[in-house]
């Protein structure tokens, strides 16, 4: 057997997708708004302001819902990262899974800040601080 060494190919399969959703968001963010998105948990302070002003803007959530999708990947991908969770699926739903256990759902948090009442950044900090 080969030993594996890139991050890419020892992730769950369920990572694939939420993974490709956060770095596309990121990369649009940093042509378009020119925000660096470093999958830092302070990076999610940009995140939210930045989904605030989309909805400040007045535009249709059927116009956001791809970026929304992205940018909640990208919560839930910083997520990964700091607390050492990893991706789940089922049913076409993604979440993180901590490793005390919890799961959570970035993309929906994501959607609630354009609502006006969720935060990636406050979701990330529960989700870091253990259980």
């Amino acid at each position: 057997m080969t030993t594996v060494t890139s991050e890419s190919t020892t992730r769950p399969a369920a990572a694939a997708k939420p993974v490709r959703w956060a770095a596309d968001a990121a990369a649009v963010l940093r042509e378009g708004a020119r925000l660096r998105l470093d999958y830092s948990a302070q990076s999610l302070w940009r995140v939210d302001r930045g989904i605030d002003g989309i909805r400040r803007e007045g535009a249709p959530y059927a116009a956001v819902e791809t970026v929304l999708r992205g940018l909640g990947a990208y919560g839930g991908e910083v997520i990964v990262r700091q607390a050492g969770g990893e991706w789940w699926a089922t049913g076409g739903d993604h979440w993180v899974r901590t490793p005390d256990g919890r799961l959570w759902d970035p993309i929906d948090e994501a959607r609630r800040c354009f609502a006006g009442h969720g935060s990636l950044r406050l979701l990330c900090r529960d989700a870091t601080a253990g259980g």
